[in-house]
Formats: structure tokens, sequence, C-alpha cells
């Protein structure tokens, strides 16, 4: 009876796990900002999509989202700014302490600033925030084996 037990949660929660996913997401569906957003990332104009996120961050400073692209934008553009990468992820974080999509790309951050344990540290949480294996898990994971397997040899 144990046995069935288990399975039966098992089930429930892998039903569950896209009703979760959606509620971590970036892409809301409604949400015209994100909208324009995510089409200037997707190409890859990361000026427009910093401008487009630092005017709406102005009127809407309390969206982790937002604050999450904007240090994304920043980040793959030219020359980042990384400190100002690390606050716009820390305050995404800070407004939204389970968002996926921050914790996956400050990982990131940490990755290109030579901060391997942090990164580690992010990818432990995504651990424990994704039930099941989750997308910004599996690319932070392959983000540090990548970066652990072009590290120097000690």
């Amino acid at each position: 009876m144990n046995a069935i037990l288990q399975c039966l949660l098992v089930l429930a929660a892998a039903a569950a796990a896209p009703v979760w996913a959606a509620a971590d997401s970036v892409q809301r569906p409604g949400d015209p900002v994100i909208e324009q957003v995510q089409a200037a990332i997707a190409a890859k104009d990361w000026k427009q999509a910093q401008d487009v996120l630092r005017s709406e961050l102005a009127k809407t400073p309390a969206n982790a989202d937002y604050h999450n692209l904007f240090a994304y934008s920043m980040r793959m553009g030219a020359n980042p700014p990384m400190d100002l990468v690390f606050k716009h992820y820390n305050e995404a974080l800070r407004l939204d302490k389970r968002h996926r999509g921050a914790h996956e790309y400050l990982g990131e951050a940490y990755l290109m600033s030579g901060n391997l344990g942090k990164a580690k540290e992010h990818l432990k949480v995504l651990d424990e925030l994704c039930l099941l294996p989750c997308k910004e898990y599996t690319a932070l994971k392959k983000a540090v084996a990548d970066y652990e397997a072009k590290a120097p040899k000690k």
C-alpha cells in the first residue's frame, strides 16, 4: 500500500508541475512590457530591452520579472556593468526569493565573474525549487559544467 501511495503522490506532483512552472515563468500572458522586451531580446537588441525596462522600473519598481530581465539585457550587452547586473538580479530575488529565472541568470553572472562557488549556491537553490528538473536548473547546471570543463586544472 505504501508503494501505491508514493506512486500517486509522484503522479500528482508531476501533473501539477506545469502549473507551478507557469507561476514562476517570466512569460506572463497579457503583459505588453514583457512581450515587448522578449521581442527585443529575441532580436538581440539589448539597448531596446534596457530602455523599455528602465522606463517601466521607474513606474513599477516592485516587479521582479522586470528587474530580472533588465539585469539579463545588461549582462548580454556589450561591456556589462556587472555591479548593476548583480544589483537588479538581487532585487528580483528580494522581491521574489523563488524566482527561478533570477536564480539561473544570477548563477550565470557569477560564472562570468569567475565565482563558481556562488553559481553553485544558486544551482542548489534551483534544485530545491524545482520539484522535477526545470529548464532554469538544467541551463545553470550545463553552464556550471561547461565552466568547470574550461577551468584550468590544478
